[in-house]
């Protein structure tokens, strides 16, 4: 497949390697310029590009850039041919003291991003670690393959989105619509706990709405205390306290 990536850090980087690996034709670009791309991302033949070349005739694009830059880079989501599926890999923060009315339905993500971008959105990628992503890729049928939460509003958008999953060393996961994609938002029993494609679907269903704020406020505070005393926090510790908090 043709696939564009915006936003060239960890995911992105890793996207772009593991899809390019695959076979797929891909191009990967960010707001600096191709130049500022680094070597490692276009280590298996993936190609930087400037950010308002990297939607051209893709099939699918995929926007790996934090929640608050999305609006920098609508204009060159907007630009995608209609047919493509448009990914995003980035995460909201659910509020805080009951005020979760503005998660109902959806809102965040089906309305907001998919206005701001002009067309449907998959949501993939958000619920690993950037450290998982690089280091937990097996191939399909390995026991402890790590599944990843595909939420989509279009059937056809989630198969793709789930087929480039698995393509990228994971287990593509269906996890419904869009609505329901707070699931797998930070504070979530799923969100980057590594879980496995047997046990994922509990771990979705086991998301409490009213506790995923303070959930995820816990394993801010824990993790930043454990900073503040000297420790060194890797993928694996950070699998280990959101499980502990987010459960």
């Amino acid at each position: 497949m043709k696939i564009g990536i915006i936003g060239a850090g960890a995911i992105g980087s890793t996207l772009a390697r593991r899809l390019s690996r695959r076979g797929h034709d891909v191009r990967i670009a960010n707001s600096r310029g191709p130049e500022t791309i680094r070597d490692e991302a276009l280590s298996t033949g993936a190609r930087a590009v400037a950010v308002s070349e990297v939607a051209d005739a893709v099939e699918v694009l995929i926007v790996s850039v934090p929640m608050n830059r999305n609006a920098d880079i609508a204009e060159y989501v907007r630009a995608a041919p209609a047919s493509a599926v448009i990914i995003d890999t980035s995460n909201y923060y659910p509020m805080r003291d009951g005020r979760m009315a503005a998660l109902d339905e959806g809102q965040v993500e089906t309305v907001w991003l998919s206005e701001l971008f002009g067309r449907p959105v998959v949501k993939a990628w958000n619920a690993i670690t950037a450290q998982s992503f690089d280091a937990k890729s097996t191939e399909a049928g390995d026991p402890h393959r790590v599944a990843i939460p595909v939420a989509a509003d279009r059937d056809a958008d989630r198969e793709v989105a789930i087929s480039l999953v698995e393509d990228t060393g994971f287990a593509g996961f269906d996890a419904g619509t869009l609505a329901g994609s707070w699931r797998q938002q930070p504070g979530a029993p799923v969100y980057c706990t590594d879980r496995s494609p047997t046990d994922i679907a509990t771990w979705l269903a086991a998301a409490d709405k009213d506790r995923v704020p303070q959930r995820r406020d816990l394993a801010m505070d824990v993790i930043g205390d454990y900073i503040d005393a000297g420790g060194i926090v890797d993928g694996n510790f950070l699998v280990s306290i959101n499980r502990a908090c987010y459960a």
